[in-house]
């Protein structure tokens, strides 16, 4: 059946088929993708204040009368410098490469602005300015929407086609919550959130509209991971048998276990002699040891005549591990290879007949296992390593390789154990909070960008001659004309060429060859690279003892979580160890976000803390942690919207497993069309 919401964006007046390409970056093919695409914050343009009143970095409109207009020209770029004032002061608003802007206003006329206040030299400035005739309330005056942009694409844009759609289509969308769950909490229609949420007349509306929202999102959410959860269920697995020669593994570690380790390990052994299939969490914080579990727990599998999967998500993790499995079996019948893309037909082929035959007692690798093509004899226990970046089905399709194989997956990005139960519902969870002895906390240092040079210089100088290997993270693998920041190929020219001649730098990032990424990181290890410059392939897992400083460019463009984890790569020797965060912002959010990073080495409070600064783009609601992207919710800060969700989800499904009731038609529907964007069609 039409339906005007399914036309193309390129329709739309304002759009076009080229604009149409540049939105398509953005996801919005559609006119229904285009009233959906929500934005990311709103700012309250309706706040105004005296020029007197202005505080330095604020955002805030202003209305006053035009004094003087200039414009010039130094190095190729085009300044324009309007004057106004009002009866408290004067202020300068500052336009770079708007020339048209002289042309539009004139002396004498009043003007509203909306921008950042700036003091210079004790004077007041506003830049990246907005600016319109006081007469108008078209977008100062008003509670603006600040939407999610791409090259080509700007806010004004987007509300201008947005505009657009409302004005001259009736767009009415059909209601697909039941009448009876928006009664029970009060949920405006779909058209009133919608809209308001677009242009919303005042504050109240955009509440209201944002609660209904992030409710049906939050309920789409746990009907979808119920119906993946329900899918998971297996009525009998396994059941090993405690195997004496365990222990004889355990004695050969050059180490005794840690309480935790111990007592995690217990817990593992104990699921894996049930009769019920294991589907255990193990969080633990970087560095804390949750490698060697996974060792024993696969022994002790291999011990009963079954074989084990070891699945991690990148070459160069796989590769490390392989090494560390070797060592740890070393001397012992254990059979271990691994597979990664990488490898040539030839040798893949090997490997894969070596694994149906049951010749490979343990295979590690990448996500080339889910493959259709590989097969086991007798797989017997599953572990996933870094769960959140595979997506949610992954580890269901390589348990599928098996007769109701033990399933282990394990995380080092901690997650508070509250969001863990909503989202690992399924899972049993186990959690290693403790670091093994002689482990020293890692001294974090929050530098400006202004004494970048003196860090290079002193820091990593001292570090070098020490004996020590010193790491260096980038945002970007090359130079970007849009973005102000340093790339992985910028940095490792200015080391090895301007500060470090003498040195050995090296550089790794995603878009070199496999092959080359193994060189790389063989001769890091070795000692053979001084300082390596790297991109976030290294963020997981690598593991270099003697790496003693870690660096991270542009360290406000990264999570918290992220350099928590960043930073675990150092620390692992005996010595004590070092990261150096350089940031270029000044705004408040960094300056408190980098004060978290030097005070804690703790990830769970890094974590709760990561999910409490975010907006709604936040810390699981992006596809790299195997969920659907979440558009308004934030699973943090909304987490007494999601267990009201959560509550109505389990009576939905607990009543109408299929969604097949006719009130629950439409939700089915969301909830497939939500979990198609990450892995194909979920099954309700």
């Amino acid at each position: 059946m039409y339906s005007i919401l399914t036309e193309d964006i390129q329709y739309v007046k304002g759009v076009g088929p080229k604009k149409a390409q540049k939105m398509a970056k953005l996801g919005i093919y559609t006119i229904e993708d285009a009233i959906f695409n929500f934005p990311r914050q709103f700012e309250d343009r309706s706040r105004t204040k005296k020029i007197i009143q202005l505080v330095d970095s604020e955002k805030i409109s202003v209305v006053g009368k035009i004094d003087r207009i200039s414009n010039f020209r130094p190095r190729r770029m085009d300044i324009t410098e309007i004057t106004i004032s009002d009866d408290t002061g004067t202020c300068k608003i500052v336009f770079f490469n708007k020339a048209y802007i002289k042309n539009t206003f004139r002396v004498g006329d009043r003007i509203k602005i909306f921008g950042s206040v700036k003091m210079v030299n004790d004077k007041i400035e506003m830049h990246n300015c907005e600016i319109e005739y006081d007469r108008l309330d078209k977008n100062i005056g008003v509670i603006m929407p600040v939407y999610k942009l791409t090259q080509g694409v700007t806010n004004k844009d987007i509300i201008g086609i947005i505009r657009n759609i409302f004005d001259s289509s009736d767009i009415k969308i059909k209601e697909y919550m039941p009448k009876w769950l928006r009664d029970k909490y009060a949920l405006c229609d779909i058209n009133f959130a919608v809209k308001n949420m677009h242009f919303p007349d005042v504050k109240e509306n955009v509440k209201i509209a944002l609660f209904r929202l992030i409710f049906e999102e939050l309920l789409f959410l746990q009907l979808g991971l119920f119906a993946i959860k329900a899918g998971n269920k297996i009525e009998e697995g396994i059941q090993f048998k405690s195997s004496d020669d365990l222990s004889k593994f355990e004695d050969r570690l050059p180490f005794k276990l840690t309480m935790k380790q111990s007592k995690v390990l217990d817990e593992i052994l104990e699921d894996m002699s049930s009769k019920k299939v294991m589907n255990r969490l193990i969080q633990g914080d970087v560095g804390s040891g949750k490698t060697v579990v996974a060792q024993l727990a696969l022994a002790n599998c291999v011990l009963n005549g079954y074989q084990g999967a070891y699945m991690a998500p990148t070459e160069i993790l796989v590769n490390q591990h392989y090494e560390g499995f070797i060592e740890f079996f070393y001397n012992s019948d254990v059979k271990i290879e691994m597979l990664t893309s990488s490898l040539t037909k030839k040798r893949t082929s090997e490997i894969l007949e070596k694994l149906e035959n049951g010749d490979i007692d343990i295979i590690i690798g990448t996500h080339s296992l889910i493959e259709e093509r590989v097969k086991f004899k007798k797989l017997g226990l599953v572990i996933t390593d870094e769960q959140h970046r595979f997506g949610v089905r992954q580890r269901s399709k390589l348990s599928d390789k098996g007769k109701n194989p033990d399933i282990l997956v394990m995380t080092a990005t901690p997650i508070p154990r509250t969001l863990a139960l909503i989202l690992y519902g399924d899972l049993d969870i186990s959690i290693i909070d403790e670091l093994p002895p002689g482990r020293k906390p890692i001294e974090t240092l929050a530098i400006e960008k202004s004494k970048r040079e003196w860090m290079y210089l002193n820091n990593v100088r001292g570090q070098i001659e020490k004996g020590r290997q010193v790491y260096v993270v980038c945002p970007l693998v090359e130079e970007s004309e849009v973005l102000d920041v340093s790339s992985a190929q910028e940095v490792y020219e200015e080391l090895q060429y301007d500060y470090f001649k003498d040195l050995k730098v090296g550089l790794l990032h995603g878009k070199m060859k496999s092959r080359e990424k193994e060189e790389v990181m063989n001769d890091f290890k070795e000692g053979r690279i001084n300082i390596l410059v790297a991109t976030t392939v290294i963020e997981v897992g690598v593991n270099v003892p003697n790496a003693s400083l870690m660096i991270i460019e542009n360290a406000e463009r990264f999570g918290l979580a992220q350099l928590h984890q960043l930073r675990g790569r150092v620390g692992r020797g005996s010595d004590k160890s070092y990261c150096n965060l350089i940031y270029a912002s000044k705004s408040e959010i960094c300056k408190k976000r980098m004060n978290i990073m030097e005070s804690s080495n703790d990830g769970f409070i890094i974590s709760e803390k990561d999910l409490e600064i975010r907006g709604p783009g936040d810390f699981f609601g992006t596809r790299q942690h195997g969920l659907p992207e979440l558009k308004v919710a934030n699973l943090f800060k909304h987490i007494k919207i999601l267990r009201m969700a959560q509550k109505e989800a389990r009576f939905i499904y607990a009543d109408d497993p299929t969604l097949d009731n006719m009130d629950n038609k439409g939700i089915k529907q969301k909830v497939e069309q939500m979990f198609s964007e990450i892995d194909g069609n979920i099954s309700l």
